[in-house]
Protein backbone atom coordinates (compact mmCIF):
# COMPACT_ATOMS: atom_id res chain seq x y z
CA UNK A 1 0.00 0.00 0.00
CA UNK A 2 1.44 3.36 -1.03
CA UNK A 3 0.43 6.41 0.98
CA UNK A 4 1.18 9.91 -0.27
CA UNK A 5 0.95 12.86 2.12
CA UNK A 6 -0.06 16.28 0.80
CA UNK A 7 0.18 18.14 4.11
CA UNK A 8 -2.36 18.95 6.82
CA UNK A 9 -4.35 15.67 6.93
CA UNK A 10 -4.63 14.93 3.21
CA UNK A 11 -3.59 11.36 2.41
CA UNK A 12 -3.79 9.42 -0.85
CA UNK A 13 -3.99 5.64 -0.50
CA UNK A 14 -3.06 3.49 -3.51
CA UNK A 15 -3.26 -0.31 -3.37
CA UNK A 16 -2.12 -0.69 -6.98
CA UNK A 17 -5.70 -0.91 -8.26
CA UNK A 18 -7.77 1.81 -6.66
CA UNK A 19 -6.99 5.14 -5.03
CA UNK A 20 -8.74 6.85 -2.12
CA UNK A 21 -8.22 10.35 -0.76
CA UNK A 22 -8.75 11.02 2.91
CA UNK A 23 -9.42 14.76 3.09
CA UNK A 24 -8.61 17.01 0.14
CA UNK A 25 -6.61 20.14 0.84
CA UNK A 26 -3.81 21.23 -1.46
CA UNK A 27 -4.74 24.88 -1.92
CA UNK A 28 -3.25 26.59 1.12
CA UNK A 29 -4.53 30.16 1.51
CA UNK A 30 -2.52 32.57 3.62
CA UNK A 31 -3.40 33.45 7.21
CA UNK A 32 -4.57 36.88 6.00
CA UNK A 33 -6.91 35.23 3.51
CA UNK A 34 -8.29 33.03 6.25
CA UNK A 35 -8.86 35.94 8.59
CA UNK A 36 -10.25 38.50 6.15
CA UNK A 37 -10.91 37.02 2.73
CA UNK A 38 -11.89 34.12 0.55
CA UNK A 39 -10.08 31.67 -1.67
CA UNK A 40 -11.07 29.24 -4.42
CA UNK A 41 -9.31 26.02 -5.27
CA UNK A 42 -5.99 26.65 -6.99
CA UNK A 43 -6.91 24.50 -9.98
CA UNK A 44 -3.50 24.82 -11.63
CA UNK A 45 -1.71 23.57 -8.53
CA UNK A 46 -4.19 20.76 -7.91
CA UNK A 47 -4.00 19.60 -11.54
CA UNK A 48 -0.20 19.55 -11.30
CA UNK A 49 -0.28 17.48 -8.12
CA UNK A 50 -2.82 15.03 -9.51
CA UNK A 51 -0.69 14.52 -12.61
CA UNK A 52 2.61 14.33 -10.75
CA UNK A 53 1.30 11.66 -8.38
CA UNK A 54 -0.56 9.71 -11.09
CA UNK A 55 -4.00 10.16 -9.56
CA UNK A 56 -5.83 8.38 -12.36
CA UNK A 57 -7.70 5.62 -10.50
CA UNK A 58 -9.41 7.66 -7.80
CA UNK A 59 -12.58 6.05 -6.52
CA UNK A 60 -13.53 8.19 -3.55
CA UNK A 61 -12.73 11.06 -1.20
CA UNK A 62 -13.56 10.62 2.48
CA UNK A 63 -13.70 13.90 4.42
CA UNK A 64 -13.07 13.90 8.17
CA UNK A 65 -14.76 17.25 8.82
CA UNK A 66 -15.70 20.36 6.89
CA UNK A 67 -13.18 23.01 7.87
CA UNK A 68 -11.58 24.36 4.71
CA UNK A 69 -8.20 22.79 5.49
CA UNK A 70 -9.83 19.38 5.06
CA UNK A 71 -12.44 19.91 2.33
CA UNK A 72 -11.51 22.95 0.22
CA UNK A 73 -10.40 21.00 -2.86
CA UNK A 74 -12.67 17.97 -2.51
CA UNK A 75 -15.34 19.01 -5.01
CA UNK A 76 -12.83 19.99 -7.68
CA UNK A 77 -10.83 16.77 -7.31
CA UNK A 78 -13.99 14.66 -7.34
CA UNK A 79 -15.12 16.29 -10.56
CA UNK A 80 -11.71 16.06 -12.21
CA UNK A 81 -11.41 12.37 -11.36
CA UNK A 82 -15.03 11.24 -11.47
CA UNK A 83 -14.80 10.16 -7.84
CA UNK A 84 -17.37 9.86 -5.07
CA UNK A 85 -17.37 12.15 -2.02
CA UNK A 86 -18.22 10.64 1.35
CA UNK A 87 -18.79 12.93 4.31
CA UNK A 88 -21.13 14.60 6.75
CA UNK A 89 -24.17 16.64 5.80
CA UNK A 90 -21.92 19.72 5.91
CA UNK A 91 -19.47 18.12 3.50
CA UNK A 92 -22.40 17.35 1.22
CA UNK A 93 -23.20 21.09 1.10
CA UNK A 94 -19.63 21.79 0.02
CA UNK A 95 -19.89 19.10 -2.66
CA UNK A 96 -23.25 20.42 -3.83
CA UNK A 97 -21.87 23.94 -4.10
CA UNK A 98 -18.98 22.53 -6.10
CA UNK A 99 -21.39 20.93 -8.60
CA UNK A 100 -20.56 17.34 -7.73
CA UNK A 101 -23.46 15.32 -9.17
CA UNK A 102 -25.91 14.03 -6.58
CA UNK A 103 -25.20 10.41 -7.47
CA UNK A 104 -21.56 10.91 -6.47
CA UNK A 105 -22.35 12.47 -3.08
CA UNK A 106 -22.69 10.02 -0.18
CA UNK A 107 -23.61 11.31 3.27
CA UNK A 108 -21.96 8.73 5.45
CA UNK A 109 -23.25 7.47 8.77
CA UNK A 110 -21.27 7.06 11.97
CA UNK A 111 -20.21 3.50 12.83
CA UNK A 112 -20.96 2.29 9.31
CA UNK A 113 -18.45 0.50 7.08
CA UNK A 114 -18.16 1.34 3.38
CA UNK A 115 -16.55 -0.92 0.80
CA UNK A 116 -14.81 0.87 -2.06
CA UNK A 117 -12.77 -1.32 -4.36
CA UNK A 118 -10.46 -3.32 -2.13
CA UNK A 119 -10.92 -0.99 0.84
CA UNK A 120 -13.15 -1.40 3.88
CA UNK A 121 -13.53 1.98 5.56
CA UNK A 122 -15.30 2.34 8.90
CA UNK A 123 -16.48 5.81 9.91
CA UNK A 124 -15.90 6.42 13.61
CA UNK A 125 -17.48 9.40 15.42
CA UNK A 126 -14.72 11.58 16.83
CA UNK A 127 -14.11 14.96 18.41
CA UNK A 128 -12.25 17.97 17.08
CA UNK A 129 -9.32 19.49 18.92
CA UNK A 130 -10.17 22.16 21.49
CA UNK A 131 -11.39 25.56 20.22
CA UNK A 132 -8.84 28.30 19.56
CA UNK A 133 -9.02 31.90 18.44
CA UNK A 134 -8.94 30.76 14.80
CA UNK A 135 -11.13 27.71 15.35
CA UNK A 136 -14.20 28.46 17.46
CA UNK A 137 -17.10 27.02 15.44
CA UNK A 138 -17.14 23.48 16.76
CA UNK A 139 -20.53 21.84 16.44
CA UNK A 140 -21.72 24.34 13.84
CA UNK A 141 -22.93 23.00 10.49
CA UNK A 142 -22.97 24.14 6.89
CA UNK A 143 -26.62 24.43 5.93
CA UNK A 144 -26.41 25.99 2.46
CA UNK A 145 -24.29 25.01 -0.55
CA UNK A 146 -20.88 26.70 -0.51
CA UNK A 147 -19.84 28.09 -3.86
CA UNK A 148 -16.29 29.23 -4.44
CA UNK A 149 -14.79 31.65 -3.85
CA UNK A 150 -16.26 31.60 -0.35
CA UNK A 151 -15.10 33.01 2.95
CA UNK A 152 -12.89 30.44 4.56
CA UNK A 153 -14.69 30.93 7.85
CA UNK A 154 -17.89 29.70 6.15
CA UNK A 155 -16.47 26.17 6.21
CA UNK A 156 -17.87 25.05 9.57
CA UNK A 157 -16.70 21.89 11.30
CA UNK A 158 -19.94 19.96 10.85
CA UNK A 159 -18.92 17.04 13.04
CA UNK A 160 -15.61 15.15 13.11
CA UNK A 161 -14.81 11.56 12.19
CA UNK A 162 -11.93 9.11 12.20
CA UNK A 163 -11.42 6.41 9.59
CA UNK A 164 -10.44 2.79 10.16
CA UNK A 165 -9.13 1.38 6.90
CA UNK A 166 -8.63 -2.28 6.11
CA UNK A 167 -6.94 -2.88 2.78
CA UNK A 168 -4.14 -4.91 1.23
CA UNK A 169 -3.80 -6.91 4.44
CA UNK A 170 -3.17 -3.76 6.49
CA UNK A 171 -5.12 -2.07 9.28
CA UNK A 172 -4.78 1.70 9.34
CA UNK A 173 -6.35 4.25 11.66
CA UNK A 174 -6.60 7.87 10.52
CA UNK A 175 -7.23 10.21 13.45
CA UNK A 176 -6.99 13.81 12.18
CA UNK A 177 -7.59 15.78 15.39
CA UNK A 178 -5.70 16.05 18.66
CA UNK A 179 -8.38 14.98 21.08
CA UNK A 180 -9.97 11.82 22.39
CA UNK A 181 -13.22 10.19 23.43
CA UNK A 182 -12.62 7.72 26.24
CA UNK A 183 -13.26 4.20 24.95
CA UNK A 184 -13.59 5.28 21.32
CA UNK A 185 -10.72 3.04 20.19
CA UNK A 186 -11.75 0.01 22.24
CA UNK A 187 -11.73 -3.13 20.10
CA UNK A 188 -9.57 -1.65 17.33
CA UNK A 189 -5.99 -2.57 16.51
CA UNK A 190 -3.90 -0.89 13.81
CA UNK A 191 -0.63 -1.58 12.06
CA UNK A 192 -0.25 2.12 11.25
CA UNK A 193 -1.73 5.16 12.99
CA UNK A 194 -1.91 8.55 11.28
CA UNK A 195 -2.27 10.79 14.31
CA UNK A 196 -3.35 14.43 14.41
CA UNK A 197 -1.02 16.39 16.68
CA UNK A 198 -2.08 20.03 16.27
CA UNK A 199 -2.40 21.18 19.87
CA UNK A 200 -0.07 18.65 21.49
CA UNK A 201 2.59 21.24 22.34
CA UNK A 202 0.31 23.22 24.64
CA UNK A 203 -1.45 20.23 26.21
CA UNK A 204 -1.01 19.73 29.94
CA UNK A 205 0.62 16.54 31.18
CA UNK A 206 -2.66 14.84 32.14
CA UNK A 207 -4.31 15.55 28.78
CA UNK A 208 -1.23 14.29 26.95
CA UNK A 209 -1.17 11.12 29.05
CA UNK A 210 -4.83 10.28 28.43
CA UNK A 211 -4.50 11.15 24.72
CA UNK A 212 -1.74 8.56 24.34
CA UNK A 213 -3.66 6.01 26.39
CA UNK A 214 -6.74 6.40 24.21
CA UNK A 215 -4.86 6.22 20.89
CA UNK A 216 -1.44 4.59 20.76
CA UNK A 217 -1.89 2.33 23.79
CA UNK A 218 -5.32 1.11 22.66
CA UNK A 219 -4.44 0.61 18.99
CA UNK A 220 -0.94 -0.86 19.52
CA UNK A 221 0.39 0.30 16.12
CA UNK A 222 3.79 -0.68 14.84
CA UNK A 223 4.17 2.77 13.26
CA UNK A 224 2.85 6.22 14.18
CA UNK A 225 2.90 9.02 11.59
CA UNK A 226 1.88 12.50 12.81
CA UNK A 227 -0.37 14.65 10.65
CA UNK A 228 -1.68 18.21 10.98
CA UNK A 229 1.71 19.53 12.06
CA UNK A 230 2.75 21.56 9.03
CA UNK A 231 2.04 25.24 8.33
CA UNK A 232 -1.03 25.03 6.10
CA UNK A 233 -0.99 28.81 5.63
CA UNK A 234 2.13 28.37 3.49
CA UNK A 235 1.70 27.03 -0.08
CA UNK A 236 3.00 23.66 -1.19
CA UNK A 237 5.23 25.52 -3.65
CA UNK A 238 7.38 26.77 -0.75
CA UNK A 239 9.62 24.88 1.69
CA UNK A 240 7.66 22.99 4.32
CA UNK A 241 7.70 24.42 7.83
CA UNK A 242 5.93 23.70 11.08
CA UNK A 243 3.11 25.88 12.33
CA UNK A 244 3.87 29.56 13.04
CA UNK A 245 5.55 29.87 16.43
CA UNK A 246 2.74 32.01 17.83
CA UNK A 247 0.35 29.12 17.21
CA UNK A 248 2.51 26.12 18.06
CA UNK A 249 6.14 25.07 18.41
CA UNK A 250 6.24 22.08 16.10
CA UNK A 251 9.66 20.96 17.28
CA UNK A 252 8.17 20.46 20.75
CA UNK A 253 5.29 18.46 19.24
CA UNK A 254 7.75 16.15 17.51
CA UNK A 255 9.84 15.82 20.67
CA UNK A 256 6.84 14.89 22.83
CA UNK A 257 5.53 12.32 20.35
CA UNK A 258 8.91 10.77 19.57
CA UNK A 259 9.82 10.57 23.25
CA UNK A 260 6.57 8.76 24.05
CA UNK A 261 6.93 6.34 21.12
CA UNK A 262 10.51 5.62 22.20
CA UNK A 263 9.34 4.53 25.66
CA UNK A 264 6.75 2.20 24.09
CA UNK A 265 9.07 0.76 21.41
CA UNK A 266 6.81 2.13 18.67
CA UNK A 267 8.27 3.45 15.43
CA UNK A 268 7.55 7.13 14.68
CA UNK A 269 8.02 8.62 11.22
CA UNK A 270 7.73 12.23 10.06
CA UNK A 271 6.39 12.22 6.50
CA UNK A 272 7.06 15.36 4.47
CA UNK A 273 4.26 16.73 2.21
CA UNK A 274 4.67 15.52 -1.34
CA UNK A 275 6.33 12.25 -0.37
CA UNK A 276 5.08 8.67 -0.51
CA UNK A 277 5.77 5.67 1.69
CA UNK A 278 4.99 1.97 1.44
CA UNK A 279 3.19 0.48 4.43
Amino acid sequence: MKVTFFGTTTLLFDDGKDQIFFDAHMTRPSLMQFAFGSAPTDTKLVDEKLKLHHVDRLKAIFVSHSHYDHVLDAAYIANQCGAMIYGSSSTMKVAEGGDVPEERRIEFQANETYEVGGYRIRVIPSIHSKPTIINNDLGQTIDKPIRQPAKLRDYKEGGSYDFYVEADGKRIMIRPSFNYIVGQMDGYKADVLFLGVAGLQKADAETEKIFYQETIEKLEPKLVIPVHWDNFFSPLTKPVTGMPKLIEKTEVVFYKLARYCETKDVNCLIQIPGTSIEI
